[in-house]
């Protein structure tokens, strides 16, 4: 078998890039570990920036997003019994976030993908990288033989692309963080119009939502924590505890579907490259989910590797190619800098004495009463151009 561009990963970066190389008549083969139904039930962002609605949009498959999805233009800020909001739509004019689940977006994809007869492979076994550094690379799996002119590894953190590149090649900068996140997806109506970031003495929560009829709830909880500890009902105490910290707000409560433990961690993998083969999304960094980057740092690296791809089959350039990482990593690390700012600016921690938790909220108090230091928040939140 033959194709210009062998994509692992049939997540939103990889399903992505070969919707858009489609639309650029270039071909591609995704090959996907997981089975379809496993990676379209995957829980995970749900936060979108005004750039990845643009991309979704302009490339074809937003018409679901844009009947279904929560246009939000603004946050809330909940610290020491008070409530701020950072109205989006003051501090940065027409942009604003969606709310819409990463599973949406991949049944969207995979969807758009199947109708234009693209070629999706899901339960794919033993999936392997040869010849990066020709102009001949491959790829093979399940007894089987892929012929590429380029490979995508967009297959996430835990994939086989990073670890193909020989060791040596990249610089590895990490984070671990001495806590983590506890989610749950619950059948109960918002109690809020728009997400709630709360910072406590209990630790940070945050009050999400996916529909109008479903909400997304996290809790930081030490590293380490199994699901098992939290019960339902201590789960919903706690949130309580943290959320209703203002007059005149409770919290609506309901059946919990479904509950998870995410460490807290940062990586970052530089160059995102290696001869013919170009990481992707969580294949080549991660953020703490604090500040809602995941997602929309993998539609951005796709962006510009779809334009560095249509250079080189259309034209013979190879400059972009070049320059993909660096590129990208410009974006990376202002997210992770974003993330990691939000992170430690909203979370209790283990070693926090009382110096540096009056820091932590002189801090919160100069975001919600500067509209400059309001804006940065915002220009971030929303997405860079």
């Amino acid at each position: 078998m033959r194709t210009q561009v062998g994509i692992i990963g049939a997540g939103p970066a990889g399903l992505l890039l070969s919707h858009l190389l489609h639309l650029r008549g270039i071909s591609s083969v995704v090959l996907e570990k997981r089975s379809r139904a496993h990676v379209e039930r995957r829980v995970r962002a749900g936060v979108l920036e005004q750039g990845t609605v643009d991309t979704l949009v302009e490339a074809g498959v937003g018409e679901r997003l844009l009947r279904e999805g929560l246009p939000h233009h603004g946050i809330e800020l909940r610290y020491a019994g008070t409530s701020h909001r950072i109205p989006f739509e003051k501090l940065v004019p027409g942009r604003r976030i969606t709310v819409y689940g990463q599973q949406e977006v991949v049944k969207d994809l995979i969807a758009a993908r199947l109708a234009a007869g693209g070629d999706v492979r899901f339960e794919v076994e033993d999936v392997a990288l040869h010849d990066l550094e020709t102009d001949r690379p491959c790829l093979t799996f399940g007894g089987a033989r892929l012929d590429c002119d380029v490979i995508a590894g967009c297959d996430g953190f835990h994939g086989v692309s990073r670890p193909s590149i020989p060791e040596g090649v990249l610089s590895v900068h990490e984070r671990e963080y001495p806590f983590a996140w506890l989610g749950i997806l619950a059948r109960v109506a918002p109690s809020s119009e728009e997400l709630v970031y709360t910072r406590s003495e209990r630790g940070f929560a945050l009050h999400s939502m996916r529909t109008p009829e479903i909400s997304r709830f996290y809790l930081q909880v030490p590293a380490g924590a199994r699901v098992e500890e939290w019960p339902d009902e201590r789960i919903w105490a706690e949130l309580k505890a943290r959320l209703e910290s203002v007059p005149g707000f409770t919290l609506a409560t309901g059946e919990i579907t479904e509950k998870g433990v995410t460490p807290m961690r940062a990586f970052v993998a530089e160059p995102m490259q290696h001869g013919r083969l170009y990481l992707a999304g969580d294949a080549a960094h991660i953020v703490p989910p604090t500040g809602a980057k995941g997602l929309n740092l993998a539609v951005a690296d796709v962006r510009v590797l779809t334009d560095a791809l249509a250079a080189y089959f259309e034209h013979g350039s190879s400059g972009p190619l070049d320059g993909y990482s660096r590129a990208c990593l410009r974006r990376v690390w202002r997210a992770q800098h974003f993330s990691w700012w939000m992170t430690t600016l909203l979370h209790t921690f283990d070693d926090d004495d009382a110096y540096a938790r009056r820091l932590q909220l002189s801090h919160l108090d100069y975001v919600t009463s500067s509209e400059a230091a309001a804006t940065t928040l915002a220009e971030n939140y929303v997405g860079m151009p």
